[in-house]
C-alpha cells in the first residue's frame, strides 16, 4: 500500500537528523519500502547520535565509538539497498542516492581517519564534510522514497482492461438474430 505523502509543512519541520528518523517510521508503505525506511532510520539516528556526540562530548573514545557504529551502520543500510527489487533500481534516483550514500562512507572513513589522527584542524574539517554529506545523502533517500512511493501508487497502476468485445457473428447470424426481431 503506497504512502501518503506528506504534507509541504510537514517537510518544513525536518530540521534534524532525528526529526528525519521520526518522519520515516510515520510512513505507511509497500514491503520493501519499509524495509528501507526502517534502515534509513537507523542511519538518520546513528548520524544524530554521532553529530550530537561530536558537539556535544570531549570524550574522543565515545566519539570514535560513534563514527565506527556510524560506518557500520552506513555499510548494512548500503546491504539493503543493493536487495531491493528491479522497480527501485529502475529509478533514476536510485543511482543518484546510491552515489551519495558512497560519498557519506567516504566521508565518513575519512572523519574516522580525523579522529584517529588526533589532528583538531583536520578532523574538524573532515567532520564538516561528512555532516554536509550526511544532509545531502539523506534527502537523497527522502527524494527516492518519494519517487518510488509516487510511481507505485494507485493512480499509476495500470488501469482494469476492458471486457474483449463480444465474438464476430457471422452474415447468417446476424441475419437470423434480425428476422427474430
Amino acid at each position: 500500500m503506497p504512502a501518503d505523502h506528506p504534507s509541504h509543512s510537514q517537510l518544513l519541520t525536518l530540521h534534524s537528523f532525528g526529526d528525519i528518523s521520526r518522519f520515516l517510521r510515520e510512513g505507511v508503505a509497500d514491503e520493501e519500502s519499509r524495509q528501507l525506511r526502517d534502515s534509513l532510520g537507523a542511519l538518520s539516528s546513528q548520524i544524530d547520535g554521532a553529530v550530537r556526540a561530536r558537539r556535544t562530548s570531549t570524550d574522543s573514545e565515545d566519539i570514535t565509538r560513534r563514527a565506527a557504529a556510524l560506518a557500520h551502520c552506513a555499510r548494512e543500510h548500503q546491504l539493503v539497498l543493493t536487495g531491493l527489487g528491479s522497480a527501485w533500481h529502475a529509478l533514476y534516483e536510485f543511482g543518484a542516492y546510491q552515489r551519495a550514500l558512497r560519498e557519506l562512507r567516504r566521508a565518513i572513513a575519512d572523519w574516522q581517519q580525523g579522529l584517529e589522527r588526533r589532528s583538531a584542524q583536520d578532523e574538524s574539517a573532515r567532520f564538516d564534510q561528512f555532516e554536509l554529506l550526511a544532509w545531502r545523502t539523506l534527502g537523497e533517500a527522502l527524494l527516492l522514497i518519494d519517487m518510488y512511493e509516487y510511481q507505485s501508487g494507485p493512480e499509476n497502476e495500470p488501469a482494469e482492461e476492458p471486457p474483449p468485445p463480444p465474438p464476430k457473428r457471422s452474415a447468417w447470424q446476424r441475419l437470423t438474430s434480425w428476422l427474430r426481431r
